[in-house]
This record gives C-alpha cells, sequence and structure tokens, in this order.
C-alpha cells in the first residue's frame, strides 16, 4: 500500500493536530537520548520515566500544554515501519521525536460501526525536537521509522506525553458499549489490526484492509 508523506507543518495535518512552539526541548531530548534504551528490532514504551518527568519542562508541558492538569512524561522507542493498531484516549497526547520520525493517523470520527480502514490512515513526518500535539479525536499509534528519508536512522525515540495514569492497567469494567470493547488500558481505546501482535493477544480487531508498511514502497 502505497501512502504519501506529508509534514506536521501542512495544511492538512490541522485535522488531526498541531505544532507547539516555544518550548526549549534540547535537555529534554538529550536526557532521552541519555536514559532511554533503543531496541533494534521491536519497541519498547513507557508511561513515565523519572529523569524526564524531573526536568522544568515537565511542568512547562503541565502548566502551558495542560493548563494545569496532571501529566506523565514517558518514551516509545525502537524501530517500525508498520501500523498494526490504532489507539486514542481522553486527551491530547504530545510527541517530540529526537530523530525524524514518521505519524500514521486518523480521526475517530472515521470509525464506522466499530469498523476503519486503513485506507483513512494518513502519513505525517516529524522532524527532530518538534513539539507536535496530537488531539484527543485523531487515532494514532506507534511512531513509525523514516526509512525512505535522506538518512535512515536505526530507530526512534520520541518523548511521550500524556494525562497521568494513561496506559496504565485497565479498569474491571463490563461492557455497556461497542467502545467498551476497545478499552485495552487505562484512558487507551485500541482498534488492532488482524495481523498484528495485540490481536493474538485479545485487542479488539477494528481495522480492515492492508496493514500499511512504511518499508514497503
Amino acid at each position: 500500500m502505497n501512502i504519501k508523506i506529508k509534514s506536521v507543518f501542512s495544511k492538512e495535518f490541522a485535522r488531526y493536530g498541531k505544532v507547539l512552539t516555544g518550548y526549549d526541548t534540547k535537555e529534554l531530548l538529550a536526557k532521552l537520548d541519555e536514559c532511554t534504551p533503543l531496541p533494534t528490532d521491536s519497541v519498547v514504551y513507557e508511561p513515565g520515566e523519572s529523569h524526564l518527568e524531573a526536568l522544568p519542562i515537565a511542568k512547562e508541558f503541565s502548566d502551558n500544554a495542560y493548563g494545569g492538569m496532571p501529566i506523565q512524561v514517558g518514551y516509545c522507542n525502537g524501530f517500525n515501519t508498520k501500523l498494526n493498531c490504532l489507539e486514542y484516549h481522553r486527551g491530547s497526547e504530545l510527541n517530540i521525536p529526537s530523530t525524524d520520525a514518521i505519524l500514521l493517523v486518523a480521526t475517530v470520527s472515521d470509525i464506522e460501526n466499530g469498523k476503519i480502514s486503513t485506507r483513512k490512515v494518513k502519513a505525517f513526518r516529524v522532524p527532530a525536537g518538534t513539539v507536535v500535539q496530537v488531539y484527543e479525536t485523531t487515532l494514532h499509534y506507534a511512531p513509525c521509522c523514516d526509512v525512505h528519508g535522506s538518512e535512515i536512522a536505526p530507530g526512534f525515540r520520541v518523548v511521550i506525553v500524556l494525562p497521568k495514569d494513561t496506559n496504565t492497567a485497565k479498569p474491571e469494567i463490563q461492557n455497556k458499549n461497542l467502545e467498551d470493547k476497545m478499552l485495552w488500558a487505562k484512558n487507551k481505546w485500541l482498534l488492532a489490526h488482524p495481523a498484528s501482535s495485540e490481536a493474538k493477544s485479545g485487542a479488539y480487531v477494528g481495522i480492515t484492509g492492508e496493514n500499511i508498511d512504511l518499508s514497503k514502497k
């Protein structure tokens, strides 16, 4: 499946999120590269990382970007070229990569009867150091490597900022509707592609069509 990669600075991205300016991310990304692992054949995610949360910029994100709400500052690192899943949260997510990364996104309104086609998914490049706000209504998942960029990186490191306790243990609930079947963790609703490992682990299968793989062009 051929997918055109646009920039988060393009007009097309306005439907999914926006770039936040005014933040100095140098110390944050230096600490990210220093203190967090970089798998070369998988992806690792941590909701909160103490070294990142101790930095002054963490309070700036809480006070400015989230209007004083409690947040967590974690990371998503590794090597990935596939869509596999789409998720959404109650509350926006910030992504700040230390190397260029690609976001695969769609919107919650693209879901029909609990299903979404991969044809609805768009790709956007995030330059290193950019603070990108992904809206609450935007479907997204793990970043992808810019494998066809001018410099092929061995993987990505991306700071992930979310409302406090997101992506931690799933609450025990009785399903009241279709959306409840998608709840995969606290404040994390997930739609999996049938070819994904998440689907094999019991995640709600809600993605139809070819699983996007940016390594294939």
